[in-house]
C-alpha cells in the first residue's frame, strides 16, 4: 500500500529540516529573457528554480492557473517529474471541486501529483473523489490570505460560529483517511490560532508569508501540528527574488528559500 502523503511529508521535513513550500506560480511574462527562446520556457525556468531550492523545499506548490495551456500542461508534467526526481513532493494548487462526473475527472490529476487544494463551497460530495484517495493530501480552503476573504469566510452562522470555523470542523469530520489538511493564511494570525485550537490534528498549508507580508512566527506556531507537520508557502518572494538579475535569478531564489527556511526554523526551535 502506498505511503500516506502526510507521512511522506513528515519524512521530508525531518530530512531537510524545513517546512518551506516553494510556490511555482511561473508567469510566462516574468521569465528571464535568456530562457524565452527555450522549448517550454516555463519548464526551463522551473528546472533552474528546483535545482537552486530543492535542499530547502519540503514541497513544491505549482498553481494550476499558470499552466492552463497546451505548453503549460507539458511544462507542469516535466516540473512534477523533476521535483519527484529530487525526492520533493508536489502539491497542486488547483482549488478544485464540482459535482458528479466532473469532480471525478478533476481528481484524476492525483495520479500525477501528491496533494491538491480543494474548495469546500459545494459540500462533501464535491470533494469525495479527492478524500477517497487515502495516499494523497487534500488541503481544504478554510481561511485564505486575500483581503476579500471577509466577504464570505467571516459570515456568522445561526450556530454563532463563523463560516471558516464550520469549514474547519467539517474538514476534521471528513478526515477518515488522515489525508486532510487546511489552507489557512498567515495574514490572519488570530484566526490561525483559533483554527489550530479547534482542529489540533490537521496539518495546515499557510500561504502569505512572502510577498503578502504574513506573520511568519504565527505561521509556524499555529500552522504546524504538535509533531511538526505542515507547510509555510512563499511563491513570488522566492521564485522572483532574482527578477531582473539575468542568469543569476536561480541563485537568488535559492538564497531566498534558504533565508525563509532559517527564519521559520527560529520559531520551530524556540
Amino acid at each position: 500500500m502506498a505511503t500516506a502523503f502526510f507521512d511522506r511529508l513528515a519524512d521530508r521535513i525531518a530530512t531537510i529540516d524545513s517546512v518551506v513550500s516553494v510556490g511555482l506560480d511561473t508567469d510566462p511574462k516574468r521569465i528571464p529573457e535568456h530562457l524565452e527562446d527555450k522549448d517550454l520556457p516555463q519548464w526551463a525556468f522551473n528546472r533552474r528554480i528546483i535545482d537552486a531550492t530543492h535542499e530547502h523545499a519540503a514541497c513544491y506548490k505549482p498553481n494550476a492557473a499558470f499552466y492552463e495551456s497546451a505548453d503549460g500542461w507539458r511544462a507542469l508534467r516535466e516540473t512534477v517529474a523533476y521535483a519527484h526526481g529530487k525526492d520533493v513532493p508536489v502539491l497542486l494548487d488547483a482549488k478544485r471541486a464540482d459535482i458528479g462526473n466532473t469532480t471525478r475527472q478533476y481528481a484524476q490529476i492525483l495520479e500525477e501529483v501528491d496533494a491538491i487544494t480543494v474548495n469546500p463551497y459545494m459540500g462533501r460530495d464535491s470533494l469525495q473523489p479527492f478524500l477517497d484517495r487515502a495516499d494523497k493530501g487534500v488541503f481544504v480552503l478554510c481561511r485564505t490570505s486575500n483581503p476579500g476573504r471577509e466577504d464570505f469566510q467571516d459570515l456568522e452562522l445561526d450556530s454563532g460560529e463563523r463560516l471558516y470555523e464550520r469549514v474547519a470542523a467539517l474538514a476534521e469530520l471528513w478526515n477518515a483517511h488522515n489525508n486532510v489538511g487546511l489552507v489557512v493564511g498567515a495574514t490572519g494570525p488570530e484566526e490561525l490560532n483559533s483554527i489550530r485550537e479547534a482542529v489540533p490534528s490537521l496539518p495546515f498549508l499557510v500561504p502569505g508569508v512572502g510577498a503578502q507580508g504574513g506573520d511568519a512566527e504565527a505561521a509556524v506556531e499555529h500552522g504546524l501540528t504538535a509533531d511538526g507537520v505542515g507547510l509555510v508557502n512563499s511563491s513570488r518572494g522566492i521564485i522572483y527574488a532574482g527578477e531582473n538579475q539575468g542568469e543569476a535569478f536561480a541563485a537568488a531564489a535559492g538564497q531566498s528559500a534558504r533565508k525563509l527556511k532559517r527564519r521559520l526554523n527560529q520559531y520551530r526551535e524556540s
